[in-house]
């Protein structure tokens, strides 16, 4: 409820000078009949902390988005090997798959559209499960070769070396006598081969190792692993 009062100056009334302009004042009462006080409305305090926390998520989520742009739009689709593919050997599909990747310019890997094509083509060397394929890791030479020769012969563990063969290993297929034979004075007979490829036969043990060696060597060379009496000797590595 509201109340209007008048005041007038008393002193003035009293000297006969007349009376001042009355003025007037509005107080407002509270429910009991006597004045109530006004409540000036709270302040808003800013917590520091907060409004820091709130800058650095903002900042955070901008870095991160910028971060998520830049991986996504430098990577590349590239043909990379699914299982290790030996020197020699001849890629298959299963051998390969597609991975998205960040690259380095000077890399000449293999675009994932061109995977297709590497499909038949021998490996220029060692590439173990998990690494880029480049250019330079595939061949397209075909063999044999002009000229040359590919022979199997299939050997057991004991007429191999212990070290493991590699395609474009250099070795010899040497004739043996056999396990009742005698080792005669003169050098047993050899033939000097390639190996373009090892193929493990786990039923019965054995491996055949494909040879490349020259067209005139073939025959013989197939005539004597038909017999069984040959082992097979890993020459030097050195080039």
């Amino acid at each position: 409820m509201t109340m209007t009062t008048e005041t007038a100056d008393s002193a003035a009334v009293s000297e006969g000078r007349g009376t001042r302009p009355v003025r007037r004042r509005r107080v407002k009462s509270g429910a009991d009949g006597g004045q109530a006080s006004v409540t000036p409305a709270p302040k808003l305090r800013r917590r520091p902390v907060l409004v820091a926390a709130s800058v650095a998520a903002v900042i955070l989520g901008a870095l991160l988005g910028a971060w998520t742009w830049s991986s996504t739009s430098n990577t590349h689709e590239v043909v990379a090997l699914r299982q290790t593919v030996t020197r020699g050997e001849t890629i298959t599909r299963g051998d390969l798959m597609t991975v998205q990747v960040a690259l380095d310019p000077a890399l000449k890997t293999i675009p994932g559209d061109r995977l297709g094509s590497l499909v038949g083509q021998r490996a220029a060397m060692d590439m173990a499960a998990g690494s880029l394929v480049t250019a330079a890791d595939v061949t397209t030479t075909v063999l044999p070769g002009k000229g040359m020769s590919v022979v199997g012969v299939a050997l057991p563990p004991s007429l191999m070396p212990g070290e493991t063969l590699l395609a474009g290993d250099q070795v010899r297929i040497v004739a043996t006598p056999g396990q009742q034979g005698d080792v005669g004075q003169e050098p047993p007979a050899a033939i000097s081969a390639t190996v373009v490829g090892l193929y493990p036969d786990g039923e019965n043990g054995q491996t055949v190792v494909s040879l490349e060696v020259p067209y005139e060597q073939a025959a013989e060379l197939a005539a004597r692993a038909a017999t069984g009496k040959v082992a097979l000797v890993l020459d030097s590595r050195e080039r």
